[in-house]
């Protein structure tokens, strides 16, 4: 028996690789990694597909000083800056979303966190929603303490949205203003509340394998079943313009060894899809089975209709809202 398929006989046993055996798995034969990885998505996920939508809801004006970010004030970028959408707002690209089928619906908001009032707005932008929509809601705010989580969770939300972005031992090349620990603290805070937890990273920061497995070796640790995971897309006058892209090798080799580490998650991807050839097909072959679909934060994503289009087309039973 092989490496790989050694492995993947572990993960179906219900063990757990370590982290040297994850590099090792990134680095074997591609086809034979994703066929297993792809396996194990089937064994422990099925067919089910599940796509959600994001809304910018509060853009620009931030901050911190995350080097991938347009939204960040200490960068010259060219993005439409604007506070808290209104409830109405909201309500109508919800609504869009929803007689698509999207399963899920979450407001994301640009800063560090929102403060006490905004937080009362955006609680009954969430109760509105619930009011007048089916959708699961999602929420991404930034640093939230545990009696604000207690207050979304209150007006409707079901799973919060804090990344780790990358490793421990790399987050301070990528952040300064706030810490790795600060991130975990809110995943913990969340959780506490009643929150389910999405989070994952954005690979070609500058990061190394390893900053990739340890990443999602903590995220398993944390228990985290939604891990979304993002593609740099560089963006003018941020300090990561110029980062070479991701190619569709090493999306797809990160893709397969997250599934070996989290193998009944949702993984998800989500920013720098659309700079993919193919869309991400090839990734949903590699262990992906869940996706963000239309457009991101400050750069465009793929449509819905052409996603579920591409999805029903690989086999998966794309979740819809009923």
């Amino acid at each position: 028996m092989g490496v790989v398929e050694r492995l993947k006989k572990i993960v179906v046993e219900g063990g757990s690789i370590s982290k040297e055996e994850a590099v090792y798995l990134y680095g074997s034969p591609l086809d034979e990694l994703r066929l297993a990885a792809n396996n194990l998505r089937t064994r422990f996920c099925g067919n089910s597909f599940d796509l959600c939508t994001i809304i910018n809801g509060k853009s620009g004006s931030c901050s911190e000083d995350c080097k991938y970010c347009a939204q960040s004030v200490r960068y010259c970028t060219d993005i439409h800056e604007y506070p808290l959408m209104e409830a109405g707002t909201v309500l109508k690209e919800a609504v869009y979303n929803e007689i698509r089928g999207i399963l899920r619906f979450s407001i994301v908001t640009s800063g560090r966190n929102l403060n006490d009032r905004e937080v009362e707005m955006v609680t009954e932008i969430y109760s509105t929603l619930c009011k007048n929509c089916g959708m699961s809601l999602c929420a991404s705010h930034g640093l939230l303490t545990f009696e604000q989580l207690k207050k979304l969770k209150a007006s409707g939300v079901s799973r919060y949205h804090n990344n780790l972005e990358t490793s421990s031992r790399y987050f301070p090349e990528v952040c300064t203003t706030h810490s790795y620990e600060d991130k975990i603290r809110t995943i913990k805070d969340a959780l506490k509340a009643g929150l389910d937890v999405c989070s994952g990273g954005i690979m070609g920061l500058g990061e190394g394998v390893e900053d990739r497995i340890d990443m999602a070796i903590e995220l398993r640790n944390l228990g985290i079943r939604s891990v979304p995971i993002n593609l740099l897309n560089p963006i003018k006058g941020t300090p990561t313009e110029a980062f070479p892209p991701i190619t569709a090798e090493e999306a797809e080799r990160i893709v397969a060894t997250f599934r070996f580490i989290l193998p009944d998650a949702s993984i998800r991807m989500a920013g720098g899809r659309s700079l993919l050839r193919d869309n991400g097909k090839s990734l949903f072959l590699s262990g992906a089975n869940a996706a963000i679909t239309g457009d991101m934060l400050t750069t465009s994503g793929t449509g819905i209709s052409e996603d579920i289009e591409m999805l029903n087309g690989l086999g998966f039973e794309v979740r819809r809202h009923e």
